[in-house]
């Protein structure tokens, strides 16, 4: 890890958040988004009368879905620090210069860069895992890091 942010976090009193509660955080997010993508499609999904009719409608809907996920992830990050998942796991998202909560421009940054991320195969999600600073693509592009509450 980059001993700038290594000193900064340790004079700080914080630690960076391990992969396990990150992955748990995620899992949790998607869960959430993909369940209010189910409830506001429950007409139609209820009336698909096979899998591949619900793989159809989920697809129509690819687009809306992608904004929702950084609508959701720019606003909790920008607003709270944290997505529910995150809030849940008890780790939030600080940016590197300041150690506080990113601003607009940070979490919309790091919320496209994360939907990216994800169409890409998840190699930004990968690229974290083996940062020794655990940041992803998102992370480094909006310059944050998600650490311990």
């Amino acid at each position: 890890m980059n001993e700038e942010i290594q000193d900064i976090l340790h004079s700080e009193g914080m630690s960076l958040a391990p992969i396990k509660k990150r992955a748990a955080a995620f899992f949790i997010d998607e869960m959430l988004l993909s369940l209010l993508l189910i409830i506001a499609l429950s007409d139609s999904f209820f009336e698909a009368k096979t899998v591949e009719e619900m793989i159809i409608l989920t697809n129509k809907f690819v687009l809306e879905y992608m904004a929702m996920k950084v609508f959701y992830q720019a606003f909790f990050v920008m607003q709270y620090g944290a997505t529910l998942g995150k809030l849940l796991m008890k780790i939030r998202v600080v940016e590197i210069k300041t150690l506080q909560t990113p601003n607009v421009i940070a979490a919309l940054n790091r919320s496209i860069v994360r939907v990216v991320s994800e169409m890409l195969f998840y190699l930004g999600f990968l690229w974290g895992v083996m940062d020794p600073a655990r940041q992803t693509w998102h992370d480094k592009s909006a310059k944050t890091l998600v650490v311990n509450v």
